[in-house]
């Protein structure tokens, strides 16, 4: 058997009201434990009513969050892909510069040519 939000939510929601109504009856006999459990009890019946109905859109956002950190891996591998590139680049670019430095040495030990 599968646990199923739709069922428990309105079932988390009537518990919850039930023990908020009983804190309220407990109160008026002077009865502060009493009271305070069933405070306690309507509190934590509230809260898990709402983690059931987020919990039914989690799957939504589950997919968004995937989807985000596929992106975001995509733009990992071509921020990658450019570094390598922009060395590579950077290589060349030194590797013309030495070679314009080397004519330039070359024009001023012989000028004559």
């Amino acid at each position: 058997m599968t646990f199923k939000p739709a069922i428990w939510y309105p079932i988390a929601l009537v518990l919850s009201g039930i023990n908020l109504a009983a804190a309220w009856f407990a109160a008026q006999q002077t009865e502060p434990w009493h009271a305070t459990t069933h405070a306690a009890l309507a509190l934590a019946f509230g809260l898990w009513a709402q983690r059931l109905r987020q919990g039914s859109g989690g799957n939504a956002q589950q997919a968004r969050l995937e989807a985000i950190e596929s992106e975001l891996s995509m733009l990992r591998q071509e921020q990658s892909m450019l570094r390598q590139e922009l060395g590579e680049a950077q290589e060349r670019l030194d590797f013309t510069e030495r070679l314009l430095a080397q004519g330039q040495e070359v024009r001023r030990v012989d000028p004559q040519r």
